[in-house]
């Protein structure tokens, strides 16, 4: 029998009843791998005395999970790593794997092709050829690394994935030769990571540099994190979804700061969500500003599990394990939390969130008023706001299976009406599972979905993160005119300006039916839930309360549809993946790169010896930023337009200008990446007036140049750079590679009145550093022209959250002097930056280890 560390008897039933369910999950973990250590024991003893802590602990994730955005950089590091230590004449092998990693490939493919039954088949193979380089890479590292599982395309998006397979709420550990009984934990490269607490498996996202330390066995480090409860009482009203909460939810919490906090939901309201509903809102955190969010396991836990054709006896054990060390959940529970948000199911109505953050929650009256200006010409057939975009997509709203049929019944009763979609509008469905279509076939509801331009494109994440493909002749002829200022519909969870579509700046997150009512309407004007959807075939008017299903409808065909031996046969099926299984790849523990390759080159920020922070810095500011620059605004992930300077390096290096993929594809090779950095036609640079996006000016020339250029300028001079900002600085998607695009830049510090999280620690482990100034201070700092520099006296020790020494150098020869505080966390990440960043310490490390 596996070991089990009980709970009750190491901390005491009294004093685990009034601790949130994350704090206990956290206490289990520090007990049982850091016993031995006085130091996280008397934080511990600290922490059950006061309620919280400043202190850290180590936090050691049961396994970890990537997707192939975030894998291929974190491979490509790894692999040039290893080259720097096989040079070094140290073992390669040293750096593999120790804890468990899942990869899905789920970014890659795109919706070419839609509106047809082959059109997943057709975008598999557009997949397969466009990406065939980094698959490679990725096949390479499923054969090298032991611990290391790459699961291919089709099989699924990340977090469905680990909802519906991976997952298993409690799982045995083995370590030091003796089998543990653990929580199932983990942390993944992707900020929607959270949404696996939807079943009491506790989880967030990090930065691909922080995953790699987990990778090769160095702990999670954490403050002990401060507990927001949310208090759910009522119930869902008939026509209210999950999505509606989740927009609901996100609203709310965005009032709150919720930086570094986890969030908990609590209370009788709770028991009311299925574990499908309870992930749509966990899998928001990111949207609402909170590391995670959780709901504990209870009895629609195991619910889900039997219905996804979990193991009877892992289904008993959970019950058993969480029953046992006080993890199972009691809706008349009140623990002590550090501050508690009530929400009342009952008030939530159907709702949508745009038009370009998915906290701006709207009522379906108010769409029509945020919609953008009237274009300045007209098109005889394409309206104002015409819907350029409706998909039904992402892990939020195509993972709960009663979105998916309640989508389903809406396009059937359209049908039956003689309803169309507007010819101008393009649309998709990517489910999140492969199960979903086999859900929806034998609910009669998949030909009507197709019948309405809603077939399966693909089991990805395509238009949510903005592989949308190209966009209807029409529309996007009309665009070029000038003729529509065109809207998207999406059931995704983020709608950042240009994130869906380069062309589109107004995105509207809505849940699925409502997608399909948005197409069949056509336009975004006026006020869907009130004037007519369209026009049935005897000639009146069908409006959305004829469309719309009822709740017990919904569940009456989910109960018809369902099948619990069908999802892990779904993913039998598509782990069989021929040309995946056909892709050669090498095995050896060193890849062999090509020098001619457009996808992979090694990273110059892999090897030992980069830099480390200075004792002083003289800054020059290379761009100068407002509120919520997000992570897509640093790095991009869309298209490849041809005539930027990204796409130049490929054509000159023989690419295909007709086909140069997506950013997101491109993560493997840092020369392109770099030229695409802050290009997002949203990203304004505050520096002079009229700047392009991407570009800044030379402040010793004069000259405007793209960002890059400037880059290389001031590099030959050895002039350090700095990023300045207002506030969420690095909100959003959790890519490492807004840091290390900013590394590339040459900058050494980014100064904002706020950091999100995730971005935030990529900046440490790039060795940047991330300073904090009050709000009035940022809002100052957006006067800065060139020629200003910014002075950090970093001759004092850092310390976590400690005042920085900062002054402003006026081109006119005046100084003034900046409250300033490091946001810095933990005294390691303290040792982070001094060592020059993770991978440089972790590879001399291993060097002088030899």
């Amino acid at each position: 029998m596996p070991r089990l560390l009980d709970l009750p008897e190491a901390i005491g039933l009294a004093v685990l009843g009034r601790l949130p369910w994350v704090h206990r999950i956290l206490i289990e973990n520090l007990l049982r791998r850091s016993a031995g250590d006085p130091a996280a024991m008397a934080t511990l003893d600290r922490w059950l005395a006061d309620g919280g802590s400043d202190a850290e602990i180590p936090f050691y994730p049961a396994r970890i999970m990537m997707h192939d955005t975030t894998c291929v950089p974190a491979l490509v590091d790894l692999a040039a790593a290893r080259d720097a230590v096989a040079a070094a004449g140290g073992d390669p092998r040293a750096l593999d794997p120790v804890v468990p990693v899942d990869v899905s490939t789920d970014h890659s493919i795109a919706v070419d092709h839609f509106g047809t039954r082959d059109a997943m088949r057709r975008n598999l193979a557009r997949e397969a050829a466009r990406n065939g380089e980094r698959f490679r890479l990725m096949k390479w590292a499923d054969r090298s690394m032991a611990s290391l599982t790459v699961h291919p395309p089709g099989t699924g998006i990340m977090h469905t994935l680990n909802l519906e397979r991976l997952a298993s709420v409690v799982t045995v550990e083995r370590r030091d030769g003796e089998e543990w009984l653990i929580p199932d934990t983990l942390i993944g490269t992707d900020s929607h990571t959270p949404m696996i607490n939807g079943i009491g498996v506790l989880g967030w996202g990090v930065g691909g540099l922080e995953a790699e330390a987990a990778m090769l066995g160095a702990p999670v480090m954490l403050r002990v994190p401060r507990v927001v409860g949310v208090e759910l009482t009522g119930a869902l009203g008939e026509c209210v979804l999950a999505t509606d909460l989740a927009l609901a939810v996100t609203h709310r919490l965005r009032q709150v700061d919720l930086a570094n906090r986890f969030v908990e939901f609590f209370g009788p309201g709770v028991a009311a969500l299925s574990a499908g509903e309870r992930a749509v809102v966990a899998n928001m955190a990111p949207e609402y500003g909170a590391t995670t969010a959780f709901f504990p396991i209870d009895q629609h836990t195991l619910d889900y599990l039997h219905a996804t054709g979990r193991d009877p006896a892992a289904i008993d054990r959970v019950r058993d394990y969480a029953q046992t060390q006080s993890l199972w959940f009691d809706p008349a529970a009140r623990p002590a939390y550090d501050l508690v948000i009530a929400i009342d199911l009952s008030a939530v109505t159907p709702s949508v969130a745009g038009p370009s953050r998915p906290q701006d929650l709207l009522s379906l009256d108010r769409i029509a008023a945020m919609l953008p200006a009237p274009a300045p010409q007209t098109d005889p057939v394409i309206p104002h706001g015409a819907v350029a975009i409706a998909a039904i997509t992402s892990c939020t709203n195509t993972s709960d299976p009663r979105l998916l049929i309640a989508a389903g019944l809406l396009a059937q009763r359209a049908r039956r009406a003689g309803l169309t979609t507007k010819p101008w509008v393009k649309t998709s469905l990517a489910p999140g599972s492969p199960s979903a279509a086999g859900l929806l076939k034998r609910a009669g509801l998949l030909e009507d979905l197709e019948a309405l331009g809603f077939a399966i494109v693909g089991i990805g994440c395509t238009t949510c993160i903005g592989n949308s493909g190209p966009l209807v002749p029409a529309m996007r002829d009309a665009i070029e005119r000038g003729a529509a200022a065109p809207v998207a519909i999406l059931s995704g969870n983020r709608n950042f300006p240009g994130r869906v579509h380069a062309d589109i700046q107004a995105s509207f997150l809505a849940s699925p039916p409502l997608v399909i009512a948005f197409a069949l309407r056509g336009d975004a004007t006026g006020d869907v839930a009130r004037d007519p959807v369209g026009t049935g075939k005897d000639g009146t008017p069908v409006y959305l309360a004829d469309l719309w299903p009822s709740g017990a409808e919904i569940d009456a065909a989910l109960a018809l549809a369902a099948d619990r031996g069908d999802v892990q046969h779904a993913f039998d099926l598509a782990e069989q993946n021929p040309a995946w299984r056909d892709l050669d790849a090498p095995s050896g523990p060193l890849f062999d790169w090509d020098p001619a390759s457009t996808y992979l080159r090694p990273p110059p920020f892999a090897g030992a010896g980069a830099h480390r922070v200075p004792q002083s810095m003289r800054l020059h500011p290379l761009l100068v930023l407002g509120d919520d620059i997000t992570t897509d605004h640093i790095s991009p992930a869309g298209a490849i337009p041809s005539g930027s300077d990204a796409a130049g390096w490929l054509v000159d290096r023989g690419a295909d200008p007709a086909d140069l993929n997506v950013y997101a594809s491109r993560r493997g090779n840092w020369e392109v990446m770099l030229r695409g950095l802050f290009t997002n036609p949203a990203v304004r640079n505050l520096l002079a007036d009229d700047l392009p996006a991407g570009w800044t000016i030379h402040a010793p020339s004069g000259d405007r140049l793209p960002l890059w250029q400037a880059a290389q300028a001031y590099a030959a001079a050895s002039e350090p750079l700095a990023i300045v900002a207002g506030d969420r600085y690095g909100m959003g998607s959790s890519r490492d590679w807004a840091a290390k695009g900013a590394w590339l830049l040459g900058v050494r510090a980014v100064i904002a009145s706020s950091f999100e999280r995730i971005h935030r620690s990529n900046l440490i482990n790039l060795a940047i550093l991330p300073v904090e100034v009050p709000r009035e201070t940022a809002l100052a700092l957006r006067k800065l022209r060139p020629g200003d520099r910014l002075a950090i006296d970093l001759s004092a020790p850092l310390s976590p959250r400690g005042a920085l020494p900062v002054a402003l150098h006026c081109a006119d020869g005046s100084i003034q002097p900046i409250p300033a505080r490091a946001a810095i966390e933990t005294q390691s990440e303290v040792a982070m930056l001094m060592d020059g960043g993770l991978l440089p310490a972790l590879v001399s490390r291993l060097i002088g280890a030899r």
